[in-house]
């Protein structure tokens, strides 16, 4: 944590908007475990992930795994927590199953108003079709949503932190966030 925000570290090798790791998901795993609360694993192929990945991922740490995919379907939520994650991302809806397990990423600033107030929320500042910045921020959907949110893409280093994120995701700027982390005072690297 980073004073009272969570930091969920994302295992990820690749996306399908170009980006691609000169590390391998070992390895990245390994800075994940090192400085996050939450690991975040991908089931979704296009970002290298896979359901079978959560369950190796669960054997190699003590610490709560997010799975990280669009989970348009409840069977995925399912097939995600019988994988052993934590926590499931559910993407631009809210599922039916494990409610109380996922965290839900609206699509646009309307979807906030779909979503129960006791849930949490990861705003996504990348726009899951174009793979480019939303031109909703994070603080439009922090005036909103007054429960949990998340803070979530183009996050490098923790001065990228908004404030009123309860917690950051950080993915493809994995290592650096580490590195920026050195800096903190009264963080202590798990």
């Amino acid at each position: 944590m980073i004073g009272k925000i969570q930091v969920i570290a994302e295992v990820k090798i690749k996306s399908p908007y170009g980006f691609s790791s000169e590390k391998t998901w070992e390895e990245l795993f390994d800075i994940a475990n090192g400085i996050g609360d939450i690991i975040s694993v991908h089931t979704d192929p296009r970002w290298g992930g896979s359901f079978g990945l959560i369950e190796m991922a669960k054997k190699m740490t003590s610490k709560p795994i997010l799975a990280k995919g669009l989970h348009y379907d409840d069977s995925d939520i399912k097939r995600a927590y019988d994988s052993g994650a934590d926590y499931i991302l559910a993407v631009g809806r809210v599922p039916n199953i494990y409610k109380e397990k996922c965290l839900i990423e609206p699509l646009c600033l309307n979807d906030l108003y779909k979503i129960p107030s006791d849930l949490r929320v990861i705003w996504n500042s990348r726009n899951l079709y174009t793979g480019k910045p939303k031109e909703e921020t994070f603080e439009q959907a922090r005036e909103l949503w007054k429960g949990w949110l998340c803070q979530a893409s183009y996050i490098r280093t923790i001065a990228d932190i908004k404030p009123g994120a309860d917690a950051v995701l950080v993915g493809e700027y994995l290592e650096e966030f580490a590195k920026s982390l050195k800096n903190v005072d009264g963080y202590k690297q798990i």
